[in-house]
């Protein structure tokens, strides 16, 4: 009685051991003294024209680090004609990086689901992958895919590793998109980047301006 009376007191002892560092630990943030960042509507719609007028479907606007994560900010300008990719596959899937969606304008059904069908690795010297998505595959399809039809409001998840295919966009689709990048596998793009590309005319055998 006496020898489980002491293994009793001894588990207890080393829970308050444990305990009291603890009490004293006050939160940290995972972000030190780090600066918010504003994107004002005026710059958002800068990207939107200059997509719509000079055909891009993608592109960056901020690429921030915000501690643990790095955050990135797209301008997505989709229409009919841009059902299908430049590799020719009609699915895209991002090993390392997740996507947020949330529709301005428009209206599309997008496929979503893991099981690629022939999947092929994207080219690594792509544009998108360098900048903008990281490493990851194209496909011809999906097995068993979940359909969504997204329109004006929706916002859509599409977790790191899940193929996304947009079967038909009726006439355009405008969305703004959000990157969760856990590995910061792409490069920063500050404000000031920012409005280096919006203030020079683009250039289509850059990629740029």
């Amino acid at each position: 009685m006496q020898i489980r009376k002491l293994i009793v007191n001894a588990a207890a002892f080393g829970l308050v051991s444990l305990a009291l560092p603890l009490l004293g630990q006050e939160p940290k943030p995972t972000c030190n003294h780090c600066s918010a960042t504003y994107i004002p509507k005026s710059e958002l719609d800068a990207y939107h024209q200059r997509g719509v007028e000079s055909k891009l479907i993608d592109q960056e606007v901020r690429s921030v680090d915000v501690g643990k994560v790095q955050v990135g900010i797209g301008s997505i300008y989709r229409t009919e004609k841009t059902l299908g990719s430049s590799t020719g596959e009609t699915v895209a899937e991002h090993e390392q990086i997740s996507e947020i969606y949330y529709i301005i304008d428009g209206s599309a059904t997008l496929l979503t689901g893991p099981d690629l069908v022939d999947p092929k690795a994207r080219p690594a010297d792509l544009k998108t992958v360098r900048e903008q998505n990281g490493p990851g595959f194209g496909a011809s399809s999906i097995k068993n895919p979940e359909t969504h039809h997204l329109k004006a409001g929706d916002m859509i998840i599409i977790p790191a590793g899940t193929g996304h295919w947009f079967t038909k966009i009726d006439d355009h689709i405008t969305y703004v998109m959000v990157r969760v990048d856990p590995d910061k596998v792409v490069p920063l793009k500050s404000e000031a980047q920012s409005h280096e590309y919006l203030n020079h005319p683009y250039d289509p055998a850059k990629g740029n301006f």
